[in-house]
Protein backbone atom coordinates (compact mmCIF):
# COMPACT_ATOMS: atom_id res chain seq x y z
CA UNK A 1 0.00 0.00 0.00
CA UNK A 2 1.29 3.11 -0.77
CA UNK A 3 1.50 6.20 1.43
CA UNK A 4 1.84 9.77 1.18
CA UNK A 5 4.88 11.45 1.79
CA UNK A 6 4.87 13.53 4.16
CA UNK A 7 7.82 16.53 3.45
CA UNK A 8 7.18 19.50 1.88
CA UNK A 9 6.28 19.61 -1.71
CA UNK A 10 9.26 19.63 -4.04
CA UNK A 11 8.33 20.34 -8.26
CA UNK A 12 10.45 18.70 -10.76
CA UNK A 13 10.19 20.20 -13.87
CA UNK A 14 11.15 18.19 -16.83
CA UNK A 15 11.87 19.67 -20.66
CA UNK A 16 11.42 17.80 -23.46
CA UNK A 17 11.59 19.41 -27.05
CA UNK A 18 12.94 22.58 -28.48
CA UNK A 19 14.19 25.51 -27.34
CA UNK A 20 10.77 27.18 -26.88
CA UNK A 21 9.89 24.09 -24.36
CA UNK A 22 13.32 25.26 -22.55
CA UNK A 23 11.83 28.68 -22.46
CA UNK A 24 8.04 28.05 -21.13
CA UNK A 25 9.97 25.51 -18.76
CA UNK A 26 11.86 28.21 -17.33
CA UNK A 27 8.75 30.59 -16.92
CA UNK A 28 6.89 28.08 -15.05
CA UNK A 29 9.81 27.67 -12.61
CA UNK A 30 10.34 31.53 -12.11
CA UNK A 31 6.56 31.98 -11.16
CA UNK A 32 6.76 28.98 -9.24
CA UNK A 33 9.65 30.43 -7.36
CA UNK A 34 8.04 33.58 -6.70
CA UNK A 35 5.05 31.41 -5.02
CA UNK A 36 7.81 30.26 -2.31
CA UNK A 37 7.74 27.33 -4.18
CA UNK A 38 10.77 24.85 -3.91
CA UNK A 39 11.41 23.85 -7.42
CA UNK A 40 13.90 21.89 -9.32
CA UNK A 41 14.85 20.75 -13.30
CA UNK A 42 14.95 17.15 -14.01
CA UNK A 43 15.99 16.46 -10.01
CA UNK A 44 13.99 14.37 -7.89
CA UNK A 45 10.93 16.12 -6.89
CA UNK A 46 7.84 14.52 -5.41
CA UNK A 47 5.55 16.44 -7.45
CA UNK A 48 6.76 16.52 -11.23
CA UNK A 49 5.66 18.56 -14.29
CA UNK A 50 6.54 16.80 -18.08
CA UNK A 51 6.94 19.67 -20.54
CA UNK A 52 6.04 17.68 -23.52
CA UNK A 53 6.84 17.64 -27.15
CA UNK A 54 4.58 16.83 -30.19
CA UNK A 55 6.28 18.08 -33.31
CA UNK A 56 7.61 14.35 -34.74
CA UNK A 57 7.29 10.99 -34.23
CA UNK A 58 10.76 10.79 -32.02
CA UNK A 59 9.26 13.71 -29.68
CA UNK A 60 6.13 12.31 -29.26
CA UNK A 61 7.49 9.04 -28.69
CA UNK A 62 10.21 10.07 -26.25
CA UNK A 63 7.08 12.27 -24.57
CA UNK A 64 4.83 9.52 -24.04
CA UNK A 65 7.41 7.13 -22.49
CA UNK A 66 8.51 9.89 -19.90
CA UNK A 67 4.86 10.30 -19.08
CA UNK A 68 4.37 6.42 -18.94
CA UNK A 69 7.61 6.39 -16.86
CA UNK A 70 6.37 8.94 -13.81
CA UNK A 71 3.28 7.03 -13.89
CA UNK A 72 5.39 4.18 -12.93
CA UNK A 73 6.91 6.19 -10.09
CA UNK A 74 3.81 7.42 -8.85
CA UNK A 75 2.29 3.49 -8.54
CA UNK A 76 5.50 2.71 -7.08
CA UNK A 77 4.95 5.22 -4.24
CA UNK A 78 8.01 7.17 -5.09
CA UNK A 79 6.13 10.66 -6.72
CA UNK A 80 2.72 11.96 -5.07
CA UNK A 81 1.65 13.91 -8.40
CA UNK A 82 2.12 14.13 -12.34
CA UNK A 83 1.01 16.72 -14.18
CA UNK A 84 1.45 17.13 -18.03
CA UNK A 85 1.83 20.14 -19.84
CA UNK A 86 3.26 21.15 -23.40
CA UNK A 87 2.72 20.38 -26.97
CA UNK A 88 2.02 17.05 -26.97
CA UNK A 89 -0.82 17.61 -24.20
CA UNK A 90 -1.71 20.77 -26.27
CA UNK A 91 -2.10 18.71 -29.45
CA UNK A 92 -3.85 15.28 -27.82
CA UNK A 93 -5.47 15.76 -24.46
CA UNK A 94 -8.42 14.15 -24.62
CA UNK A 95 -6.46 11.21 -26.54
CA UNK A 96 -3.97 11.09 -23.47
CA UNK A 97 -6.74 11.73 -20.64
CA UNK A 98 -8.66 8.30 -22.39
CA UNK A 99 -5.04 6.41 -22.70
CA UNK A 100 -2.95 7.35 -19.28
CA UNK A 101 -5.91 8.17 -17.19
CA UNK A 102 -3.61 8.11 -13.57
CA UNK A 103 -1.96 11.97 -14.48
CA UNK A 104 -2.88 13.86 -12.42
CA UNK A 105 -4.26 16.98 -14.66
CA UNK A 106 -3.16 18.05 -18.52
CA UNK A 107 -2.61 21.38 -19.76
CA UNK A 108 -2.02 22.91 -23.03
CA UNK A 109 0.48 25.49 -24.37
CA UNK A 110 -1.67 28.37 -23.06
CA UNK A 111 -2.82 27.08 -19.89
CA UNK A 112 -0.12 28.26 -17.17
CA UNK A 113 -2.53 30.14 -14.73
CA UNK A 114 -4.86 27.11 -14.73
CA UNK A 115 -1.23 25.14 -14.07
CA UNK A 116 0.40 26.85 -11.38
CA UNK A 117 -3.42 26.66 -9.72
CA UNK A 118 -3.17 23.39 -9.66
CA UNK A 119 0.29 23.50 -8.21
CA UNK A 120 -0.97 25.57 -5.48
CA UNK A 121 0.68 28.62 -7.24
CA UNK A 122 -0.86 32.02 -8.67
CA UNK A 123 -0.04 33.73 -11.76
CA UNK A 124 2.09 36.78 -11.26
CA UNK A 125 1.44 39.26 -14.26
CA UNK A 126 4.15 41.54 -13.15
CA UNK A 127 7.07 38.80 -13.43
CA UNK A 128 8.30 39.91 -17.03
CA UNK A 129 11.45 38.49 -17.33
CA UNK A 130 11.58 36.57 -14.15
CA UNK A 131 12.71 33.19 -15.17
CA UNK A 132 14.63 30.83 -13.12
CA UNK A 133 16.95 29.91 -16.32
CA UNK A 134 18.47 26.20 -17.12
CA UNK A 135 20.78 27.04 -19.57
CA UNK A 136 24.88 27.46 -18.62
CA UNK A 137 24.54 30.86 -17.06
CA UNK A 138 26.53 32.36 -19.82
CA UNK A 139 23.52 32.18 -22.40
CA UNK A 140 19.62 32.19 -22.15
CA UNK A 141 17.19 31.53 -24.68
CA UNK A 142 15.14 35.06 -25.41
CA UNK A 143 11.37 33.96 -26.72
CA UNK A 144 10.41 36.84 -29.27
CA UNK A 145 6.91 35.51 -30.46
CA UNK A 146 4.87 32.80 -30.03
CA UNK A 147 2.89 31.27 -32.77
CA UNK A 148 2.85 30.86 -36.33
CA UNK A 149 0.66 32.35 -39.34
CA UNK A 150 2.66 30.49 -41.86
CA UNK A 151 1.07 27.71 -43.97
CA UNK A 152 3.43 25.52 -44.54
CA UNK A 153 1.83 21.96 -45.17
CA UNK A 154 3.92 19.58 -43.18
CA UNK A 155 4.04 21.59 -39.69
CA UNK A 156 1.91 21.13 -36.78
CA UNK A 157 3.29 23.44 -34.57
CA UNK A 158 0.36 26.09 -35.70
CA UNK A 159 -2.29 23.45 -34.63
CA UNK A 160 -0.10 23.58 -30.97
CA UNK A 161 0.74 27.04 -30.80
CA UNK A 162 -1.45 29.17 -32.25
CA UNK A 163 -1.12 32.25 -34.08
CA UNK A 164 1.71 34.31 -34.48
CA UNK A 165 1.94 36.86 -31.28
CA UNK A 166 5.05 39.27 -30.78
CA UNK A 167 5.96 40.30 -27.57
CA UNK A 168 6.28 44.00 -27.01
CA UNK A 169 10.24 45.48 -27.40
CA UNK A 170 9.41 47.03 -23.78
CA UNK A 171 9.14 43.96 -21.91
CA UNK A 172 12.04 42.44 -23.93
CA UNK A 173 14.46 44.80 -23.18
CA UNK A 174 13.15 44.69 -19.30
CA UNK A 175 13.71 40.55 -19.84
CA UNK A 176 17.44 41.23 -21.62
CA UNK A 177 18.14 43.46 -18.29
CA UNK A 178 17.46 40.81 -16.08
CA UNK A 179 19.56 37.96 -17.72
CA UNK A 180 21.80 40.32 -17.99
CA UNK A 181 22.01 41.59 -14.19
CA UNK A 182 21.92 37.55 -13.58
CA UNK A 183 25.49 37.46 -15.67
CA UNK A 184 23.84 36.53 -18.80
CA UNK A 185 26.30 37.03 -21.86
CA UNK A 186 24.61 35.83 -24.77
CA UNK A 187 20.74 36.10 -25.92
CA UNK A 188 19.76 33.48 -28.22
CA UNK A 189 16.40 34.84 -30.17
CA UNK A 190 13.86 32.42 -30.48
CA UNK A 191 10.24 32.14 -32.30
CA UNK A 192 8.26 29.68 -34.63
CA UNK A 193 9.31 32.57 -36.90
CA UNK A 194 11.76 35.45 -36.16
CA UNK A 195 11.29 37.47 -39.49
CA UNK A 196 7.04 37.68 -38.87
CA UNK A 197 8.06 39.70 -35.73
CA UNK A 198 6.39 42.73 -34.97
CA UNK A 199 3.73 42.48 -38.23
CA UNK A 200 1.11 42.15 -35.54
CA UNK A 201 2.08 44.96 -32.78
CA UNK A 202 3.62 47.40 -34.73
CA UNK A 203 2.16 46.87 -38.63
CA UNK A 204 5.74 46.16 -39.91
CA UNK A 205 8.56 43.49 -39.71
CA UNK A 206 10.43 45.07 -36.53
CA UNK A 207 13.33 43.14 -35.98
CA UNK A 208 16.29 45.43 -36.45
CA UNK A 209 14.61 47.78 -34.27
CA UNK A 210 14.43 45.24 -31.68
CA UNK A 211 17.79 44.63 -32.05
CA UNK A 212 18.81 48.23 -31.99
CA UNK A 213 17.41 47.90 -28.48
CA UNK A 214 18.80 44.80 -27.10
CA UNK A 215 22.32 45.73 -28.07
CA UNK A 216 21.91 48.89 -25.55
CA UNK A 217 21.48 46.42 -22.43
CA UNK A 218 24.39 46.94 -20.53
CA UNK A 219 26.45 43.56 -20.27
CA UNK A 220 25.16 41.31 -23.08
CA UNK A 221 28.13 40.30 -25.79
CA UNK A 222 26.65 38.55 -28.60
CA UNK A 223 22.58 38.58 -29.81
CA UNK A 224 22.23 35.30 -32.29
CA UNK A 225 19.21 34.76 -34.78
CA UNK A 226 17.50 31.93 -34.64
CA UNK A 227 14.54 30.34 -36.87
CA UNK A 228 13.86 32.97 -39.77
CA UNK A 229 11.74 32.15 -42.48
CA UNK A 230 12.76 33.00 -46.31
CA UNK A 231 10.09 34.41 -47.30
CA UNK A 232 9.40 38.52 -46.22
CA UNK A 233 13.22 38.52 -44.48
CA UNK A 234 13.23 41.82 -43.42
CA UNK A 235 16.98 43.39 -45.10
CA UNK A 236 17.36 46.23 -42.82
CA UNK A 237 18.31 43.08 -39.96
CA UNK A 238 21.16 42.46 -42.25
CA UNK A 239 22.40 46.63 -41.79
CA UNK A 240 22.38 45.63 -37.89
CA UNK A 241 24.21 42.81 -38.19
CA UNK A 242 26.88 44.32 -40.11
CA UNK A 243 26.97 47.21 -37.95
CA UNK A 244 26.53 46.41 -34.15
CA UNK A 245 29.15 43.80 -33.08
CA UNK A 246 27.07 42.41 -30.45
CA UNK A 247 25.25 40.52 -32.97
CA UNK A 248 26.77 37.54 -34.22
CA UNK A 249 27.12 36.86 -38.07
CA UNK A 250 24.86 34.20 -37.72
CA UNK A 251 21.53 32.83 -38.92
CA UNK A 252 19.30 30.12 -38.76
CA UNK A 253 17.34 29.91 -41.54
CA UNK A 254 15.39 26.76 -42.07
CA UNK A 255 15.07 26.38 -45.65
CA UNK A 256 13.51 22.47 -45.60
CA UNK A 257 14.06 21.59 -49.59
CA UNK A 258 14.89 23.49 -52.79
CA UNK A 259 12.99 21.30 -55.77
CA UNK A 260 9.92 23.67 -56.61
CA UNK A 261 7.87 20.92 -56.93
CA UNK A 262 8.04 19.88 -53.10
CA UNK A 263 8.37 23.78 -52.15
CA UNK A 264 5.08 24.27 -54.06
CA UNK A 265 3.72 21.33 -52.03
CA UNK A 266 5.03 22.53 -48.79
CA UNK A 267 3.28 25.56 -49.51
CA UNK A 268 6.70 27.50 -48.54
CA UNK A 269 5.52 30.24 -50.84
CA UNK A 270 9.19 30.79 -52.32
CA UNK A 271 10.95 28.88 -55.61
CA UNK A 272 14.60 27.71 -55.78
CA UNK A 273 15.39 30.61 -57.70
CA UNK A 274 14.43 33.35 -54.57
CA UNK A 275 16.02 31.71 -52.04
CA UNK A 276 19.09 31.13 -54.08
CA UNK A 277 18.78 35.05 -54.84
CA UNK A 278 18.12 35.36 -51.23
CA UNK A 279 21.07 33.52 -49.77
CA UNK A 280 23.46 35.39 -52.17
CA UNK A 281 22.22 38.32 -50.76
CA UNK A 282 22.98 37.27 -47.32
CA UNK A 283 26.40 37.03 -48.27
CA UNK A 284 26.87 39.98 -50.15
CA UNK A 285 25.61 42.03 -47.28
CA UNK A 286 27.46 40.32 -44.64
CA UNK A 287 30.43 38.54 -46.25
CA UNK A 288 31.36 37.22 -43.12
CA UNK A 289 28.33 35.65 -42.39
CA UNK A 290 27.45 31.61 -41.17
CA UNK A 291 24.30 30.54 -42.17
CA UNK A 292 22.51 27.60 -40.47
CA UNK A 293 19.65 25.36 -42.16
CA UNK A 294 17.63 22.62 -41.77
CA UNK A 295 15.89 20.36 -44.39
CA UNK A 296 13.18 17.46 -44.75
CA UNK A 297 14.40 14.18 -47.54
CA UNK A 298 11.43 11.96 -47.96
CA UNK A 299 8.40 14.76 -48.24
CA UNK A 300 5.49 13.11 -50.22
CA UNK A 301 5.64 12.98 -53.70
CA UNK A 302 9.68 13.25 -53.29
CA UNK A 303 11.50 11.90 -56.79
CA UNK A 304 14.98 11.07 -57.03
CA UNK A 305 15.34 13.98 -59.28
CA UNK A 306 13.97 16.03 -56.62
CA UNK A 307 16.15 14.73 -54.22
CA UNK A 308 19.27 15.11 -56.79
CA UNK A 309 18.52 18.67 -57.44
CA UNK A 310 18.77 19.25 -53.43
CA UNK A 311 21.85 17.81 -53.41
CA UNK A 312 23.43 19.31 -56.11
CA UNK A 313 22.39 22.63 -54.58
CA UNK A 314 23.74 21.10 -50.76
CA UNK A 315 27.20 21.26 -52.53
CA UNK A 316 26.46 24.73 -54.93
CA UNK A 317 25.52 26.75 -51.37
CA UNK A 318 27.96 25.39 -49.08
CA UNK A 319 26.31 26.08 -45.91
CA UNK A 320 28.36 26.59 -42.89
CA UNK A 321 26.11 24.45 -40.69
CA UNK A 322 23.60 22.32 -41.95
CA UNK A 323 20.88 19.74 -40.27
CA UNK A 324 18.79 16.78 -42.27
CA UNK A 325 15.31 15.37 -40.90
CA UNK A 326 13.25 12.89 -42.61
CA UNK A 327 9.58 13.28 -43.49
CA UNK A 328 6.98 12.68 -40.22
CA UNK A 329 3.38 12.20 -41.58
CA UNK A 330 1.67 14.11 -39.22
CA UNK A 331 -2.37 14.13 -38.43
CA UNK A 332 -4.07 17.41 -38.89
CA UNK A 333 -1.31 18.87 -41.05
CA UNK A 334 -2.29 19.79 -45.03
CA UNK A 335 0.58 17.32 -46.01
CA UNK A 336 -1.76 14.28 -44.43
CA UNK A 337 -3.81 14.25 -47.19
CA UNK A 338 -0.81 13.36 -49.20
CA UNK A 339 0.21 9.68 -49.43
CA UNK A 340 3.22 9.22 -46.90
CA UNK A 341 5.05 7.86 -50.36
CA UNK A 342 8.66 7.84 -49.68
CA UNK A 343 9.78 4.44 -47.67
CA UNK A 344 11.44 4.75 -44.42
CA UNK A 345 14.85 3.21 -45.34
CA UNK A 346 15.14 5.90 -48.34
CA UNK A 347 14.12 8.79 -46.42
CA UNK A 348 17.28 7.75 -44.14
CA UNK A 349 19.45 6.65 -46.86
CA UNK A 350 19.09 10.49 -48.15
CA UNK A 351 19.44 11.92 -45.28
CA UNK A 352 22.41 10.19 -44.65
CA UNK A 353 24.00 11.19 -47.80
CA UNK A 354 22.87 14.79 -47.18
CA UNK A 355 24.95 14.76 -43.98
CA UNK A 356 27.74 13.06 -45.84
CA UNK A 357 28.26 16.04 -48.05
CA UNK A 358 27.66 18.40 -45.60
CA UNK A 359 30.81 16.76 -43.63
CA UNK A 360 32.87 17.27 -45.90
CA UNK A 361 31.37 20.74 -46.70
CA UNK A 362 32.50 21.36 -43.24
CA UNK A 363 35.75 19.71 -43.15
CA UNK A 364 36.87 22.00 -45.68
CA UNK A 365 35.55 25.15 -44.12
CA UNK A 366 37.30 24.38 -41.13
CA UNK A 367 40.94 23.42 -42.68
CA UNK A 368 40.47 27.16 -43.78
CA UNK A 369 40.45 28.07 -40.05
CA UNK A 370 43.90 26.62 -38.84
CA UNK A 371 46.50 29.07 -37.96
CA UNK A 372 43.23 31.69 -37.46
CA UNK A 373 42.30 33.72 -34.01
CA UNK A 374 38.47 33.65 -32.97
CA UNK A 375 36.91 35.21 -29.80
CA UNK A 376 35.19 32.13 -28.21
CA UNK A 377 33.00 31.85 -25.12
CA UNK A 378 33.52 28.55 -22.65
CA UNK A 379 30.18 26.63 -22.30
CA UNK A 380 31.87 23.85 -20.03
CA UNK A 381 34.51 21.65 -19.29
CA UNK A 382 34.39 18.04 -20.84
CA UNK A 383 37.39 15.31 -19.70
CA UNK A 384 40.74 17.24 -20.66
CA UNK A 385 38.98 19.97 -22.24
CA UNK A 386 37.45 23.02 -22.54
CA UNK A 387 34.61 23.36 -24.82
CA UNK A 388 33.88 26.63 -26.51
CA UNK A 389 31.88 28.65 -29.15
CA UNK A 390 32.57 31.12 -31.84
CA UNK A 391 29.55 33.56 -32.73
CA UNK A 392 29.56 31.31 -35.74
CA UNK A 393 28.32 28.32 -33.54
CA UNK A 394 25.11 28.10 -31.82
CA UNK A 395 25.25 25.42 -28.25
CA UNK A 396 24.01 22.28 -29.04
CA UNK A 397 23.67 22.38 -32.75
CA UNK A 398 26.77 23.61 -34.15
CA UNK A 399 30.71 23.14 -33.60
CA UNK A 400 32.87 23.49 -31.01
CA UNK A 401 36.22 24.16 -30.10
CA UNK A 402 38.28 22.13 -27.98
CA UNK A 403 41.08 23.58 -25.78
CA UNK A 404 43.45 21.54 -23.52
CA UNK A 405 42.69 21.63 -19.85
CA UNK A 406 45.74 20.32 -18.87
CA UNK A 407 47.88 23.46 -20.45
CA UNK A 408 45.62 26.26 -19.57
CA UNK A 409 42.84 27.06 -16.84
CA UNK A 410 39.84 28.69 -18.20
CA UNK A 411 37.02 30.41 -16.39
CA UNK A 412 33.07 29.03 -17.56
CA UNK A 413 31.17 31.62 -19.18
CA UNK A 414 34.13 33.94 -20.14
CA UNK A 415 35.63 35.05 -23.46
CA UNK A 416 39.16 34.33 -24.59
CA UNK A 417 41.03 34.78 -28.14
CA UNK A 418 42.18 31.77 -29.08
CA UNK A 419 44.53 30.63 -32.13
CA UNK A 420 42.90 27.34 -34.15
CA UNK A 421 45.54 24.78 -34.51
CA UNK A 422 43.87 21.64 -35.86
CA UNK A 423 40.47 21.07 -37.67
CA UNK A 424 37.85 17.72 -37.81
CA UNK A 425 34.43 17.39 -39.55
CA UNK A 426 32.23 19.70 -36.71
CA UNK A 427 35.55 20.52 -34.02
CA UNK A 428 38.02 22.95 -33.90
CA UNK A 429 41.36 22.36 -31.45
CA UNK A 430 42.76 25.73 -30.35
CA UNK A 431 45.12 27.35 -27.93
CA UNK A 432 44.52 30.62 -26.16
CA UNK A 433 46.11 33.06 -27.78
CA UNK A 434 48.99 34.95 -25.66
Amino acid sequence: MRTKTLKKNKINVITLGCSKNVYDSEVLMGQLKANGKEVVHEEEGNVVVINTCGFINNAKEESVNTILEYMQKKEDGEVDKVFVTGCLSERYKPDLQKEIPNVDQYFGTTELPGLLKALGADYKHELIGERLTTTPKNYAYLKIAEGCDRPCSFCAIPLMRGKHKSTPIEHLVTEAEKLAANGVKELILIAQDLTYYGLDLYKKRNLAELLENLVKVEGIEWIRLHYAFPTGFPMDVLDVMKREPKVCNYLDIPLQHISDNILKSMRRGTTQEKTTKLLKEFRKAVPEMTIRTTLIVGYPGETEEDFQTLKQWVKDMRFERLGCFTYSHEENTHAYNLEDDVPQDVKQQRANEIMEIQSQISWELNQEKIGKEFKVVIDRKEGNYFVGRTEFDSPDVDNEVLIDAKETYLKTGDYYTVKVTEAEDFDLYAEVSK
